[in-house]
């Protein structure tokens, strides 16, 4: 005969257990309002940046760029007519076949990171051949005059808890963002500014791209840049918010 044991809590017990479900709930989102909550992994070493200081009106621009040369240029002249800095994450292959670009951002004061070598997710590749490609990667960016880059946005944005311990042992900063408005699709200057003035607050990470497939990201930026300038938000690079994150001692998702 099978036998079934239902468990039977008193009255106090019962409680008690709601109690404890709602501290780990009010916890939980606490933490992920402030910015606080450590991603993926459950060593606090193993974490990667969206978002910094929610208490300080700095906020971070940055652009992705894995192929072509026809846009980003435009994207550097609004930058500088704005007078705003940002953070350029490039891929080893792309700054190998355009050193000049690389000299034209870096020279603009802008700060760079890398994307690996080849554009291809994380996700999809062994430990080894991860290991290959930020390696090959980062001795081009050196062959470049840029010795030291540790910041590194994996392709597409795709990681997990093992990429975050071996980007980590190889002493990168995985960023990630939290402000995305998919400017790569092409869904209208209008849409564009409308997310990122809508969405945008303390500590936020802006995601564009500089890449040939964006045709409005330069347009939109004509309204971005002054527009969140006027809101009182300021420009810094992803270093600045890293190191604001580390002086705080904060884990940020």
């Amino acid at each position: 005969m099978d036998h079934f044991y239902i468990i039977q809590l008193n009255r106090w017990k019962r409680l008690s257990v709601i109690v404890v479900f709602a501290l780990f709930a009010a916890l939980f989102l606490w933490l992920e309002r402030n910015g606080t909550l450590s991603i993926i992994s459950n060593e606090t070493a193993h974490v990667a940046l969206s978002k910094g200081n929610p208490d300080q009106e700095a906020i971070a621009l940055t652009f992705n760029i894995s192929w072509g040369e026809a846009r980003v240029h435009d994207i550097l002249d609004q930058l500088e007519a704005h007078d705003v800095q940002a953070t350029f994450f490039v891929s080893g292959e792309w700054a190998e076949r355009h050193p000049d670009i690389v000299e034209k951002i870096s020279d603009g004061t802008h700060e760079l990171g890398m994307l690996g070598y080849r554009y291809k997710s994380y996700l999809d590749m062994e430990k080894e051949q991860i290991q290959k490609d930020l390696r090959y990667a980062r001795e081009i960016f050196r062959k470049l005059g840029h010795e030291e880059m540790t910041l590194l946005r994996p392709p597409n944005g795709e990681f997990d808890e093992d990429i975050l311990k071996l980007t980590k042992q190889m002493n990168y900063e995985v960023i990630h963002w939290n402000v995305n408005p998919n400017d790569w699709k092409n869904p209208g200057t209008d849409a564009i500014v409308d997310k990122v003035m809508t969405e945008t607050d303390n500590g936020d990470i802006i995601l564009l791209h500089a890449s040939d497939s964006v045709k409005q990201t330069a347009k939109a930026l004509e309204t971005i840049l002054p527009d969140l300038k006027n809101k009182g938000f300021t420009f810094v690079p992803i270093s600045e918010m890293l190191n604001q994150a580390h002086a705080e001692s904060e884990i940020v998702e």
